[in-house]
C-alpha cells in the first residue's frame, strides 16, 4: 500500500505543486520566526558582552518599585535595563573606596548620553534607520576594554571626539576632521581624534566617544540626582588587563563587598551575573517579535490547509476507481486511507523542507536589507536542529489535517458507487449553516457587548452582576472571543451561502453573458463545500487587511481631526534629539519677529501626586496653552482659568484612575538635587588648604636640602612643588561641587478635567508652579506651538523660523498640514510591513482558486467536451471558468470585508479613549479590494481553462 501511495504521489506531482508552495510559505514563517528570535538573542548577548564588559558591577542593594526609582541618566555604554529589576541608586563617591580595593584596576561610572546628533563635515546629520546616536564617556584613565583604536586615540578635551568605526563609515569622517555634535543645549564644534572598533556590532547605533567630563555634564542635565548612579563598573587587574575568570570575578566582588560602607546600600555582583540579567531582560523585551511573525505563519498555514484539502479532494476523485478496485480485491478501508496519508506525508516532507530553506533565506534577506539600510546585525541566523524539527512537524501536521477528510472519503466510499464514479452525493449544508449562523450571532453579540463596555460612561448596564463581569473581562477578551466566533461561524456558514451568492453575484454576468454567465453561476452550487472552502482562504486574508485598513484610516482621521478642530497654533516645533528642544533653539524661535505667542511644554521629571507617580506625563505650560494652542474639551471645571489660577488641569484618564474630581486637594512633591553652596565652598577651601600644606611641607624640605647642599634632592623637590602647583591649576572645578536633595511639597487643587486625546494622560500646571517644583535638571521642553501675528505671511514666517533653528539640525518647524501629514505617515509606516506580509495570504488564496477550478474542470471533462462539440467557442469556455473564479473571489472578498470592517469598527470603539476618536471607513480601499478580487479570479482561471481546452473534443466526450 505504501508503494501504491508513492506511485500515486509521483503521478499527481503537478497537482501537489501549489499545496507545496502553501506549506512552504507557512513553514517558512515558523522557521523564520525562530531563526530571527535566535539571531536577536545572539545579537543582544554579543552586545552585552561588549558594552557591559566590566568584571564586577556595584549597584544598589535594595529593590525598588517604579514609583521609588530615580530617573538616573548614567548607564553602561549602549546598555538599557528596560524590563530588569530596579535597584536603588548609589553615590558616585563610592568609586574612591572601590578603587582602593586590592585587585581593582579601574572603578568608574560610564556615562552615556542618548539623543545627540553627529554632523559630518558637509553639514549633514548622520542617522540610521531607527537606531540611536549616543555619546559615551571614556578615556585612557577610564578605558572601554572592548574598544580597540584602529587609528588615532582617546579624546582628551571637551572639543574632541572619537568615533566608532560604523559611525566613521556613515559620516565619512576620519582622524583630524572637523565636525559638529548637537547636544541638548545646541551644536558644538569638535575634532575627531580617533576611530575605534568593538568586538560586536552596535546594531546601527552611532556611537561617539567623548571625555568622561563631557558625558557626565550632559547626563547630569537630565538627571535629578547627578551625584548618584545606577551602577559602578570595575575592571580587575588579575589577568593583566584581560577579562577575569568567573572565579576571579567572584573573589573580587567579595573583596569589594567587604570594603563597601555599611550605610552605602550598595552591593557588588560579578560581571557575568550582571550581563546574564541584562541580557535576559532585553531578550524578553524583544520577545514580541517572534509571536508577531508566528501570527503570519498561522494565517498562511490556516489558509494553506484549505488548498491542501482541495488538492487531495481532486486526487481522491481522480483515483476513486482505483481505490474501489483495491477495496474489491480485499484492501481494508484503513489500507486505502493509508495510501492517501502516504502521499500527505510525502507532500508535508517536501513542503516543509522547502519551507525550512525559505525561512532561512527570509531571515538572511532581512539581515541583508537591515545592513543595507544602516542596521548591521552579527548574530547567528542559521536554523538549529530544533528549529528545523519544529518546522517539519508543523508542515506534516497541517498536511495530515488537510488530507484526512479526503482520505476518509476514499476509504469509506462504497466500492460499487466508486467504480461507477457515483460517489456519495454532497451532504446537506443546512445543518452546518445553522450552526455557523448561531456562532455568527454569538460573535456579533459579543462584539456589541465589547463596544458597550468601551463606550459606556461608567457602568455599561444597570445590572450589578453584568457590570462586575464587564470589569473582570475588560474589552480585550470579548474582542478576541467575538473575532474567533465570527471567523469560525462564517467558515461554517459559507457552504449555505454559496447558492444565494451564486444567484446574486451571477446576476450581472448572466445578463451580460447569457450562456456562459448562467453556466458559471450554476456550476458553483455543484460542490458548495469546496467552493466555500476556496472562498474562505481569501476571506481570512481580506478580513485582516480590511480590519487594519479601518483602524489605520480611523487613526489618520483622528489625527487630522485633532489638528483641524483642536489645534489653533500655526506651527508645531519638535526635536529629533530625544524629544528635547535645545535651549538655544527655543530662544532663537522666540526672537523671530511676527509671532503672537510661543507656547512651550516643559516636561517635569519625578513629580509625585499623593506619594505616587501618575501613569502619564506631567508638564508645565504657558497661560496661552488653552487660548492659543488647543481648545480644551472640559469634562469638569474651566481649564483656562485653572491653568492661569495655579491649579492642576488633569487628563480624564488620569482623573478616572486616581478618582480625582474638580476641587480635590492633591499633594504634589518633587525631590530636586541642587548645588550645596556651603559644602562646595568648604570642599574648595579644604582642597586649597591641603595644597598649601603640601607645598609648605615641600618648601621646608627644599630649604633643608639647599642648606645641606643636596643639589639633586633640591631639584627633585622643586619639581614636585611645580607639579603640585600645576595639578592644582588644572583640577576640574566640577570635582568640588557638592549637591543636596531639596524636597518641594505643595498642596494643589484640581481645577479642571479635560478629555482632549492629546492630554488625556497628562497633568498640566502653569510655568510658575513648574519653576517651583522643578529645576533645569528636571525640566526640559518637549514641544512648542507657535501662533503668528494677524496679517503675517505664514509661509514667509515659517522660512524665517526654519532659518533660526537651522544650526541646531534636529529641530523641525512644521505648519498645520505638514504636522498632520507627519502623524499620518507614521501610521502608514507601521502598517506597511503588515500589509506586505498579509498579502501572502491572498497569494495563497489564488492558488486555492486555481486548485478548485482545476478540480471542477477534471470533474466536467465530458461536459466541457459536449459544450465544445455543440459549438461553444474556446473564448466562451474561458469566460465561463473566468466568471466562476471571479464569483468565488468576490464571494470571499465580500465576506472578508464584512467581517473585517466590523472588526475595525469595534476596535475603533474600544480604543476611542486612546486616540481613535473618529471612525473612518476607507471606501476607496474597499472598492479596490473588490476590483482586485475580480482580477484575482480571472488570473486564477487562466491555467485551468488552458488545461480544459487542451483536451481533444472527442477524447473529452468519451472520457466517461
Amino acid at each position: 500500500m505504501i508503494r501504491i501511495g508513492l506511485r500515486d504521489a509521483r503521478s499527481h506531482f503537478r497537482r501537489f505543486a501549489m499545496s507545496i508552495i502553501a506549506i512552504a510559505l507557512g513553514v517558512a514563517f515558523v522557521v523564520g520566526s525562530f531563526c530571527f528570535r535566535e539571531m536577536m538573542n545572539n545579537q543582544v548577548s554579543e552586545m552585552m558582552a561588549t558594552n557591559s564588559d566590566h568584571d564586577v558591577y556595584v549597584r544598589g542593594s535594595d529593590e525598588v518599585t517604579d514609583d521609588d526609582s530615580s530617573d538616573g541618566g548614567s548607564s553602561d555604554t549602549g546598555q538599557s535595563d528596560s524590563g530588569a529589576t530596579e535597584y536603588n541608586t548609589i553615590s558616585i563617591d563610592l568609586t574612591d573606596a572601590i578603587s582602593k580595593v586590592d585587585g581593582v584596576e579601574d572603578a568608574s561610572v560610564t556615562y552615556s548620553v542618548s539623543g545627540v546628533v553627529l554632523v559630518d563635515a558637509n553639514g549633514d546629520a548622520v542617522a540610521t534607520m531607527g537606531s540611536p546616536t549616543m555619546a559615551t564617556g571614556f578615556s585612557a584613565d577610564h578605558p572601554w576594554r572592548s574598544a580597540t583604536f584602529t587609528s588615532g586615540t582617546y579624546p582628551t578635551a571637551d572639543d574632541e571626539i572619537a568615533l566608532h568605526s560604523f559611525a566613521a563609515e556613515k559620516s565619512g569622517l576620519k582622524v583630524g576632521d572637523k565636525a559638529k555634535v548637537v547636544y541638548s543645549d545646541g551644536p558644538k564644534d569638535v575634532t575627531v581624534t580617533g576611530i575605534f572598533a568593538t568586538d560586536a556590532t552596535q546594531a546601527g547605533a552611532i556611537v561617539i566617544g567623548v571625555t568622561p567630563s563631557v558625558a557626565k555634564h550632559y547626563s547630569d542635565l537630565t538627571n535629578d540626582e547627578p551625584d548618584k548612579t545606577g551602577r559602578i563598573g570595575v575592571y580587575g587587574s588579575a589577568n593583566g588587563g584581560k577579562p577575569l575568570t568567573d572565579a576571579q570575578q567572584t573573589e573580587l566582588a567579595d573583596r569589594i563587598n567587604a570594603a563597601l560602607p555599611a550605610d552605602a546600600h550598595a552591593h557588588a555582583i560579578t560581571g557575568d551575573a550582571y550581563r546574564d540579567e541584562a541580557t535576559k531582560s532585553t531578550q524578553d523585551a524583544l520577545g514580541f517579535v517572534q509571536p508577531l511573525i508566528l501570527i503570519f505563519a498561522v494565517i498562511a498555514l490556516f489558509v494553506g490547509s484549505f488548498i491542501i484539502a482541495n488538492t487531495f479532494s481532486m486526487i481522491v476523485r481522480e483515483s476513486m476507481r482505483g481505490y474501489a478496485l483495491l477495496r474489491s480485491i480485499g484492501a481494508s478501508p484503513m489500507q486505502v486511507f493509508s495510501t492517501v496519508i502516504v502521499q500527505a506525508v510525502l507532500l508535508g516532507l517536501v513542503g516543509s523542507g522547502l519551507g525550512i530553506g525559505l525561512g532561512w533565506g527570509m531571515v538572511e534577506l532581512i539581515v541583508a536589507v537591515m545592513a543595507y539600510m544602516g542596521t548591521p546585525l552579527s548574530g547567528a541566523i542559521a536554523p538549529s536542529a530544533t528549529d528545523m524539527i519544529a518546522g517539519l512537524i508543523v508542515g506534516l501536521v497541517v498536511t495530515l489535517v488537510g488530507a484526512s477528510l479526503p482520505a476518509r472519503r476514499a476509504a469509506f466510499a462504497p466500492p460499487i458507487q466508486a467504480m461507477n464514479e457515483t460517489v456519495n452525493p454532497e451532504k446537506p449544508v443546512a445543518p452546518r449553516g445553522v450552526a455557523g449562523a448561531v456562532l455568527c450571532v454569538l460573535g456579533a453579540a459579543t462584539w456589541l457587548w465589547t463596544a458597550r463596555i468601551a463606550l459606556a460612561d461608567g457602568d455599561p448596564t444597570s445590572i450589578d452582576a453584568l457590570n462586575r463581569f464587564a470589569a473582570w473581562t475588560g474589552t480585550g477578551w470579548p474582542l478576541g472571543v467575538g473575532a474567533g466566533l465570527l471567523v469560525i461561524g462564517v467558515i461554517m456558514l459559507g457552504p449555505a451561502l454559496v447558492g444565494p451568492a451564486g444567484v446574486v453575484l451571477g446576476w450581472i454576468p448572466s445578463h451580460v453573458f447569457p450562456v456562459t454567465g448562467r453556466l458559471a453561476s450554476r456550476n458553483l452550487a455543484r460542490s458548495k463545500r469546496r467552493t466555500a472552502n476556496t472562498a474562505a482562504a481569501l476571506f481570512v486574508g481580506i478580513a485582516i487587511v480590511s480590519c487594519l485598513g479601518v483602524v489605520a484610516s480611523s487613526a489618520k482621521a483622528s489625527v487630522a481631526s485633532i489638528v483641524d478642530t483642536g489645534l489653533k497654533a500655526d506651527f508645531a516645533v519638535f526635536s529629533a534629539s530625544s524629544g528635547q528642544i535645545p535651549e538655544g533653539a527655543e530662544q532663537a524661535i522666540r526672537d523671530v519677529d511676527g509671532l503672537k505667542s510661543v507656547s512651550a511644554n516643559r516636561f517635569i521629571l519625578g513629580a509625585k501626586f499623593d506619594g505616587e507617580r501618575v501613569q502619564g506625563m506631567t508638564f508645565a505650560a504657558q497661560d496661552t496653552l488653552f487660548t492659543d494652542v488647543f481648545a480644551p474639551e472640559a469634562k469638569a471645571g474651566n481649564a483656562d482659568e485653572a491653568l492661569r489660577g495655579g491649579q492642576l488641569v488633569v487628563g480624564q484618564t488620569i482623573a478616572e484612575d486616581r478618582g480625582w474630581n474638580v476641587g480635590d486637594k492633591v499633594r504634589v512633591t518633587t525631590e530636586n538635587t541642587v548645588v550645596d553652596e556651603d559644602a562646595t565652598a568648604k570642599a574648595q577651601a579644604d582642597y586649597q588648604a591641603s595644597i598649601q600644606a603640601q607645598i609648605a611641607t615641600l618648601q621646608t624640605q627644599l630649604q633643608r636640602q639647599t642648606a645641606a647642599r643636596d643639589i639633586a634632592g633640591a631639584q627633585d623637590t622643586a619639581a614636585k612643588i611645580q607639579q603640585v602647583t600645576d595639578d592644582a591649576k588644572n583640577v576640574d572645578p566640577a570635582s568640588f561641587v557638592k549637591t543636596k536633595t531639596v524636597k518641594v511639597d505643595k498642596e494643589l487643587t484640581v481645577g479642571a478635567i479635560i478629555s482632549n486625546n492629546v492630554y488625556r494622560t497628562c497633568v498640566i500646571m502653569n510655568d510658575e508652579l513648574g519653576d517651583e517644583l522643578g529645576t533645569k535638571q528636571t525640566m526640559f521642553t518637549t514641544m512648542m506651538y507657535l501662533v503668528a501675528e494677524p496679517g503675517q505671511d505664514v509661509n514667509d514666517l515659517q522660512e524665517r523660523l526654519k532659518d533660526a533653528v537651522k544650526s541646531y539640525y534636529v529641530v523641525s518647524v512644521m505648519n498645520r498640514d505638514e504636522y498632520k501629514s507627519t502623524m499620518s505617515s507614521m501610521v502608514d509606516q507601521i502598517l506597511l510591513i503588515l500589509y506586505a506580509l498579509l498579502a501572502l495570504s491572498i497569494v495563497i488564496a489564488i492558488f486555492g482558486i486555481v486548485n478548485t477550478l482545476a478540480l471542477s474542470v477534471s470533474e466536467r471533462t465530458r461536459e466541457i467536451g459536449l459544450l465544445r462539440a455543440i459549438g461553444t467557442s474556446r473564448g466562451q469556455v474561458r469566460g465561463m471558468l473566468g466568471i466562476e473564479a471571479a464569483i468565488i473571489s468576490v464571494f470571499g472578498t465580500l465576506l472578508g470585508l464584512a467581517v473585517g470592517v466590523a472588526a475595525g469598527v469595534v476596535i475603533r470603539a474600544v480604543y476611542a479613549s486612546q486616540g481613535l476618536e473618529v471612525l473612518s471607513i476607507p471606501w476607496d480601499q474597499i472598492g479596490a479590494f473588490l476590483i482586485l478580487s475580480i482580477l484575482v479570479g480571472l488570473i486564477a482561471s487562466v491555467s485551468p481553462a488552458s488545461r480544459a481546452l487542451k483536451q481533444p473534443v472527442l477524447d473529452a466526450v468519451s472520457s466517461e
